[in-house]
């Protein structure tokens, strides 16, 4: 013999030995308050929904304009591209104790606001570049699961750029992330020392940075105040 629990239900015919009639009632009556139950959920769902379809996008219509805005300001010079704040020398600054290959670390060079990051590649070379993503600004991140070595990736707009160069390999960017030049002490220690812009040089980017006449000699700058 099997034993169904049922829920308990309001029973109109008050007793719990009534007719078949009083029975039927009570089923009728337990329908009906069950059908009003759903629609007041399938209402309240209805309403939620729409909010949160309302709010997400006044989000993305917010965060668009906002990432419009900044490509715009980019453009028109109003904010600066890492890499591209002019001839001063840069500070040598300490990011990181020790870097394991396979790591990486974000780090802010050569001022607090912008943002930079730099990779252990599995062969031990050390690569920095500016996380800021050349397309409108987005944040850009090493992905160290995609790829035989990773990659630098920024989420906004599938932006993908090559962890050994910089270079664009796939997305809308429109040119190379620019370098942050990075030197490891015996202690293991890591440091940045200069940044590259977006496509230039080394030479070109340490002669334009470094002005100590020793140093600029070995570099092969060209004369000050010379037409090179």
């Amino acid at each position: 013999m099997s034993v169904t629990q049922r829920e308990p239900g309001p029973e109109p015919g008050g007793g719990s030995g009534g007719s078949p009639g009083a029975d039927a009632g009570s089923r009728a009556y337990a329908e009906r308050e069950h059908d009003a139950a759903q629609e007041s959920m399938r209402d309240r769902i209805t309403a939620h929904s729409l909010t949160t379809r309302r709010d997400c996008l006044r989000l993305v219509a917010t965060v668009s304009g906002g990432l419009a805005a900044g490509g715009v300001a980019v453009a028109a010079g109003v904010l600066h591209r890492h890499g591209d704040s002019g001839n001063a020398q840069p500070p040598r600054v300490r990011i990181a104790d020790r870097l394991e290959p396979g790591r990486s670390v974000a780090f802010r060079y050569p001022e607090d606001e912008d943002r930079a990051v730099a990779v252990r590649l599995g062969d031990g070379t050390l690569v920095g570049y500016s996380a800021v993503c050349t397309h409108l600004a987005c944040g850009v991140m090493w992905r160290a699961d995609r790829g035989d070595e990773g990659e630098l990736y920024c989420p906004c707009h599938e932006g993908v750029f090559d962890v050994r160069t910089g270079e664009v390999t796939a997305g809308p960017p429109p040119r190379p992330l620019p370098k942050v030049y990075l030197t490891e002490e015996e202690d293991g220690s890591v440091w940045a020392f200069a940044t590259a812009r977006s496509g230039e040089n080394v030479t070109d980017a340490l002669c334009r940075q470094f002005q100590q006449p020793d140093l600029r000699r070995q570099l092969g700058c060209p004369e000050e105040g010379g037409d090179g």
